[in-house]
Formats: C-alpha cells, sequence, structure tokens
C-alpha cells in the first residue's frame, strides 16, 4: 500500500496461507475499508485515507482495531518471580492496576517480543504481546513457568480496541453513555460498562491521549458501532498507525526489534532493569559495558519523499547503516525514519543521507520523538 510520501509495508501470511479475521471484518468491509494481510491476519490498512485518519487522531479521536493482539493471563503464587525471570522490566514493583513496557528475551539477549505487563491483583498478571509472534511467545513462557503458575490464553476471547486521541475520554464518554474512570498514564481499571465487564487502560500507540479497551469478543461489532455512532470517534486503520508511532519513535516489533540483537541499540538500555536476573541479562549487560557497533536513531529528511525499510544509510558515498522504518511525517510535512547506523554517527546533528531507489535523500540524526506535540501524558483529558 502506497501513499504519497510515505511507505507502509504489511508482513504477509501465516501457515498454509491462511489469514485470521478480527470479529469486525465484515464492520471494516461495510465501511469501505482497503484490507491487507498483516501479521496472519486480515487488517484494515485505511478508511478516508491515512492522511486524514491520522489528522483526525492528532487533533480529535479514533478507533483502531487491535483485536489481533494477543493478551495472556498469568496468575499464582509463583507468577511474580516466574515473569521477573522472564521480563526485562522490573515485575515486583508494578503496582496493582499499574502496566509496565518491556521485553522477552531470548537466552542470547535478542528480542522474542516486545510487551506489556499488567498487575491485576496480588498474584495475577495480563500480558499484551504482539500478534506476529504470539504462538511462540505462549511457547517460550510456558516452557519457563513453575508448576504453580497458571498460564491461561485469553486471546481468542477478547476484543481489543482503541480510542486514541485527544477528545478520547470527552467522545468515548458521549458513545458509552458512562464516565470513564480517573486514570494516570500506564494505569487501567477493571470496570463494568453497562453491564459488560471491560479492562480500560490508560495507554496507546500514537503518542496522544487514549484508552485501550479489553472485553468480551462477542461484544465487539456492538462497541465498535456505539463508540462510532456519534460520529466525533472515526475509524482508522494500520496505515495512520504506523505513521502516528512513527512520529513519536515507538520501535515496531520486526522493524526496530528482532530477535538479532539485544534491545540496548534501540532503547540506550531503557524499559530493563539490570539490577535483576533475567533470560538475556548477560548479552545486555555486555552490550552496555561494552557498547554496540550500531545504535538505532531518528533521521528527518529535507523533503517529503520517504525512504522505505532496508534502504542504505550513507555518509558520503559508504554505507553506514539501513533504514527500518520510513514514511512522510503527516504532522510534520516532511519525510522520517528510524534507523540503525554506526554508533559513532548517532549523534544528533550528523548529516547523512538515505538512499531509495537510487535516489539520494539528505537526512540529519535528531533527538525522539520527531512529533513533540503529543498528548499522551497529559495529567487529563
Amino acid at each position: 500500500m502506497r501513499v504519497k510520501g510515505s511507505h507502509y509495508r504489511a508482513p504477509s501470511s501465516t501457515v498454509d496461507g491462511m489469514q485470521s479475521k478480527t470479529p469486525l471484518h465484515d464492520e471494516h468491509v461495510a465501511l469501505g475499508a482497503r484490507m491487507a494481510p498483516f501479521a496472519g491476519w486480515t487488517m484494515p490498512i485505511q478508511y478516508a485515507g491515512i492522511m486524514a485518519e491520522h489528522q483526525h487522531t492528532r487533533t480529535r479521536a479514533s478507533l483502531f482495531d487491535t483485536c489481533h493482539m494477543g493478551e495472556f493471563e498469568i496468575s499464582g503464587p509463583t507468577a511474580e518471580a516466574d515473569l521477573e525471570r522472564l521480563l526485562t522490566q522490573n515485575v515486583a514493583t508494578i503496582k496493582p492496576q499499574q502496566c509496565r513496557y518491556g521485553f522477552l528475551l531470548n537466552e542470547n539477549g535478542g528480542v522474542i517480543d516486545d510487551l506489556t505487563c499488567y498487575r491485576l491483583g496480588p498474584d495475577r498478571f495480563f500480558l499484551v504481546v504482539n500478534a506476529g509472534t504470539l504462538d511462540q511467545d505462549a511457547d517460550w513462557i510456558r516452557s519457563h513457568l513453575s508448576p504453580e503458575t497458571v498460564f491461561k490464553d485469553r486471546s481468542p476471547d477478547t476484543a481489543k480496541l482503541d480510542v486514541q486521541g485527544p477528545e478520547a475520554r470527552a467522545a468515548t464518554e458521549v458513545a458509552l453513555g458512562t464516565a470513564l474512570p480517573d486514570l494516570k498514564y500506564f494505569y487501567c481499571s477493571e470496570e463494568k460498562l453497562n453491564g459488560m465487564p471491560c479492562m480500560i487502560s490508560r495507554t496507546g500507540y500514537t503518542g496522544e491521549w487514549g484508552y485501550e479497551l479489553y472485553f468480551p469478543a462477542d461484544e465487539a461489532v456492538r462497541i465498535w458501532k456505539q463508540l462510532l455512532a456519534p460520529g466525533i470517534i472515526q475509524p482508522a486503520g494500520l496505515g495512520a498507525r504506523d505513521t502516528l508511532r512513527l512520529e513519536v519513535g515507538y520501535p515496531l516489533y520486526g522493524h526496530e526489534l528482532g530477535s538479532d540483537r539485544t534491545p540496548v541499540a534501540a532503547t540506550n538500555g531503557m524499559f530493563m532493569d539490570t539490577s535483576k536476573d533475567f533470560i538475556g541479562k548477560d548479552a545486555v549487560m555486555r552490550d552496555l559495558e561494552q557498547g554496540v557497533p550500531e545504535n538505532l536513531v531518528a533521521l528527518q529528511l529535507e523533503t517529503k519523499r520517504a525512504a522505505r525499510a532496508g534502504d542504505a544509510v550513507l555518509r558520503e558515498d559508504e554505507r553506514v547503516g539501513e533504514i527500518t522504518s520510513g514514511s512522510l511525517a503527516p504532522s510534520l510535512g516532511v519525510a522520517v525514519a528510524l534507523a540503525y547506523v554506526r554508533t559513532e554517527l548517532s549523534a544528533p546533528g550528523t548529516k547523512l543521507a538515505a538512499e531509495t531507489r537510487g535516489t539520494r535523500l539528505p537526512a540529519t540524526v535528531v533527538d525522539l520523538p520527531f512529533y513533540k506535540d503529543g498528548t499522551a501524558r497529559k495529567k487529563k483529558g
């Protein structure tokens, strides 16, 4: 799928080319969405257009179908200790109804997945994982749990919708006819919405104020229609989700993160508590102490023409890195990219270039986020 000045590449299929469908597939088709494969699912890429959906999210509020994501419940007297070994973030200090982002690593420190861990009770946790890694995540986690820890894959029974944008709270309250709880950023609450059990999380992937709603899958169509009915919240697809997350510098698994390297180069050591033991820590400590040959950097280009994932990054005529994500940044009016480049060239202000289809595009290393006016961390919506 192409849009002027941007590029979105959807990962391809699952086993035997079969694609799963979310409970909202027919709703997307009825709305005229352009559908495409993504991480084994047939997903909406755009409705009115990526640019329009992006801007509506930045200025008002948009609704994203994220039912393809995976949800695991992990509970029992040994659950906390098991997750402490499995995840890079400090699990013991997560408060009830709080969540924390981090990584699931292999023995070599490579990223199996990036995920969010919620504490719903003293011995009850909820993990939200990426769709494309769900099966390998489940196998890896199960193989490292104590006998007393209970693992449940809640994905088949759980719908997930994201309402994102500065008007998300007011618009959601109007649509659902109920007040939402006051939540700090990266906190959640288990509620009854008109009698329906729903976990409301003050999180998202856009840089804007918003909510992620988790509720029974058989209620997905009803809640989707209810949220859209007043007309304030508009549907948005994965194309806008990608440009929104890129503008604020959020990594995407399979692009900025993967099993071939530790997360150190992508995060400068963030989201990893090295005061505790976790699987892959030795490799993480090696990279932290000895340094890495490449760092993930933010590149701002001089034009609207975007670089693509896999394009070379050049210093004069020498290849010094590779683009991992690139797009027009609609909020900025120029193209931006994330790229791994030689560590000595990763300082802000460094002049580089991206080479795409034989054309050299001048670029400058800048600080993240590209877009600095997001409302995600506001105290009140």
